[in-house]
């Protein structure tokens, strides 16, 4: 007898609510498409054994919920599986005793070895337990202190079954590791045990609605050319980010590794918040403060992948090549050079969970950035794989079913933990569901990037002359995305200004940007061009591409050039490693329109909050005008893409009736416009069909102009609004 599935009420939409069933399949409901790969998504009814299980392809969920299961029968349950960093790693008891735990299964002898004991190796010998955990507990000296000093050096020694060799490792749950470059490029494991220890003072701001994410990098982010500090950028980058109305920082490169020029993206120690910056409360002040300023602080958390560093880092940690790994060929990323965590086993599985909350928790981050989502999704990376968006290349034998399932538990435990949690996954391939909840059958993101978007840009800046780009094409490539999964929009983000690419403002302006800025010379053609296109491009980006929104840090003024770290091929030059605050802070350049620009397209949104409503209504995209049009959160925003031609009474369909008036004007003096739009007038509606919309009105729109116009019964700001910019910088 077939046997009813029991459901759930869903609200997808502010009062609107689906009913979907609990067997993972929910998202069947919202996309019928789905139905084919139904089995794939669900649970089975009939019950198998674990094992039986995890040798099957596909039934994500019911792989999900094995592993649920599993976790609370071996694991305790999220709350004990997720705080392996109050087991493992070095541990101070409320007596000062010191309590050291370590997973090396193939290690026969393992001692704990420093400065405290001067190196010694047979000073302080570890127990191994029946599941491959050594441990050691450091009572307290005489004197009531720790045996181990604060900011000491410290290993673990193990022998090797293999050759009966020793090996001398960095802890892998150590939470702090220090650099000599004068010593030594390898890094040094420290115990990290301030007698002050930083006091957070300011709560969690709630989770933005409508998200505008300023992505930042804390070593770049000094004008010098050198490394920058956490205290640097609490005290000088911060207030900047909440002058210009961001509610969200994404920070790039705070867990340690060893290469700098890798961005962050080769980690060797996951618990350790990069020290080229500065120490652990150094970064705690930072979030702490920025959450002062009501922003939240998300973490760029690198899952997909470790650096392949055996001294400082997890690779061939108990002498093995499978100790957190895949081992062999599954266990390597050719193209990144790195290695590759097993996430269909335990004590992996709880070391990056924990790693979650542990950032949540001890640093107070407000949520993550997954890196390099598409790698673990599929066993072949993406790599030379072109997503063409047929279903079937989402639910086959290329799908790395563990790595779905561990982005899958991370989801659903960090959602449950954190009501107010942000997690968003840089995947290129359209996953279906990626940003759907897990409990219907999604992987349960927040946000996907439109990585598609930037790219778009790019390409149409580096082959098209203005007049060939194609309207079309642009509201496409901005609006193609799947319902119901919400997409964060940028037109450039660090990846677009790395060494061989250019900033959009340089790719738009280029040597110009060296001569031509100033207020004091003349307004060429190449630098208006590029400062009108600077604008309409980001806004509407801003405006039609997603439903949150990115910029990485110097881009908001039109950063110029590009970005390149020290290493061997620049001999070591910090000169493009670093923002340039100095020409958007001097009051006679150009960059300052650029700036302001931006806060008031950050403003408006928070006052209208297209962001958080629903995908706008495109009514025109005009070939020959070079005019697209749209409406979304009451607003309709009016783009002219032509070079030349601007239009009097051009007609403009719209659902709402009424009377408008100019909330934003990139042709605005205050922006580096013509100031050919006034502001105080008034445009009415008028019936009749246009556009498939009932009601139409006529404008004014200037070449390389964008306006959005508000009902005026119904306007709360207006660009005009903006008090006297500029409250820092230098003459």
């Amino acid at each position: 007898m077939s046997q009813t599935v029991p459901t759930f009420q869903e609200e997808i939409e502010p009062g609107r609510f689906l009913t979907m069933p609990e067997d993972g399949s929910g998202v069947v409901v919202l996309d019928p498409w789905l139905e084919p790969f139904k089995p794939a998504l669900q649970a089975r009814s009939r019950t198998k054994t674990l094992n039986e299980y995890f040798v099957s392809i596909h039934r994500r969920y019911k792989r999900f919920q094995s592993w649920v299961a599993k976790i609370n029968e071996s694991g305790k349950g999220y709350e004990n599986f997720t705080k392996g960093y109050e087991y493992f790693g070095f541990n101070v008891q409320p007596d000062n005793s010191i309590i050291y735990r370590e997973w090396a299964p193939n290690a026969t002898s393992a001692s704990l070895i420093g400065e405290f004991n001067n190196w010694q190796h047979d000073a302080h010998p570890m127990k191994k337990d029946d599941f491959g955990v050594f441990h050691l507990s450091l009572p307290p000296t005489a004197d009531g202190k720790p045996a181990i000093p604060h900011n000491s050096k410290v290993k673990i020694s193990m022998k090797i079954p293999q050759s009966n060799d020793r090996i001398d490792r960095l802890p892998a749950w150590i939470t702090r590791v220090t650099q000599d470059l004068n010593v030594s490029p390898i890094y040094d494991a420290v115990f990290w045990n301030p007698p002050q220890k930083y006091v957070f003072k300011n709560s969690r701001p709630k989770k933005p609605t409508g998200i505008k994410v300023y992505e930042a990098h804390v070593g770049i982010s000094s004008q010098e050319p050198r490394v920058g500090t956490y205290k640097e950028f609490t005290s000088n980058i911060l207030p900047r980010i909440a002058h210009l109305g961001y509610n969200t920082i994404q920070l790039m490169a705070v867990m340690e590794h060893a290469y700098y020029a890798s961005f962050g993206y080769q980690v060797t120690s996951y618990f350790a918040p990069s020290s080229r910056y500065g120490t652990p409360e150094d970064l705690k002040e930072l979030i702490d403060t920025a959450h002062g300023y009501g922003i939240t602080v998300l973490l760029d958390v690198v899952h997909s992948h470790a650096c392949k560093n055996v001294l400082d880092g997890l690779n061939e940690f108990d002498g093995t090549d499978h100790c957190y790994f895949h081992e062999g060929a599954r266990g390597r990323h050719e193209l990144w050079d790195s290695r590759l965590f097993n996430y269909g086993a335990f004590e992996p599985l709880r070391f990056l969970m924990s790693n979650l909350r542990y950032w949540m928790d001890v640093y107070q981050f407000d949520g993550f950035r997954f890196d390099g989502v598409t790698s673990m999704l599929y066993k072949h990376h993406g790599l030379s794989y072109g997503f063409s968006g047929g279903y079937h290349e989402y639910f086959n034998e290329g799908v790395d079913d563990e790595a779905v399932t561990y982005l899958m538990l991370a989801n659903d435990f960090l959602n449950k933990q954190y009501p107010d949690v942000t997690t968003i996954a840089e995947d290129v391939s359209g996953m279906p569901a990626l940003c759907r909840p897990v409990r219907e059958g999604g992987i349960g993101f927040d946000y996907r990037l439109a990585m598609a978007v930037p790219d778009t840009w790019i390409k149409m800046l580096k082959e098209q002359n203005d007049d060939e780009w194609e309207m079309g094409n642009i509201v496409y490539v901005l609006t193609n995305r799947r319902h119901l999964e919400k997409n964060i929009a940028y037109a450039e983000s660090h990846d677009q200004a790395l060494v061989g690419d250019k900033t959009l403002a340089f790719w738009l302006m280029d040597k110009e940007m060296y001569t031509n800025m100033s207020d004091l010379s003349p307004l060429t053609s190449i630098i208006d061009r590029g400062m009108s296109l600077h604008k309409m491009i980001r806004f509407i980006t801003h405006a039609l591409g997603g439903e949150g929104y990115l910029n990485f840090e110097g881009n908001e003024f039109g950063h110029p050039e590009w970005l390149d770290f020290p290493r061997a091929g620049n001999n070591a030059s910090f000169h493009y490693a670093r923002r340039q605050w100095n020409v958007v802070d001097d009051k006679l350049l150009r960059y300052k329109y650029l700036n302001e620009w931006d806060r008031a397209m950050q403003v408006a949104e928070s006052h209208y909050h297209w962001l958080s409503s629903p995908q706008a209504f495109v009514s025109r995209k005009h070939e020959g005008d070079k005019l697209i049009a749209f409406e979304r959160a009451g607003i309709i925003f009016i783009f002219n893409f032509h070079a030349t031609q601007s239009f009097s009474d051009y007609c403009i369909g719209t659902h709402n009736p009424g009377e408008y008036r100019v909330i934003l004007d990139s042709d605005d003096k205050k922006f580096l416009g013509h100031g050919r739009i006034q502001h105080n007038t008034s445009y009415f509606t008028n019936p009749g069909h246009y556009d498939g919309c009932d009601h139409h009105l006529k404008v004014y729109i200037p070449s390389r102009t964008v306006i959005a116009l508000r009902s005026k019964d119904r306007l709360e700001w207006t660009q005009d609004d903006m008090e006297v910019p500029y409250q820092y910088g230098s003459n």
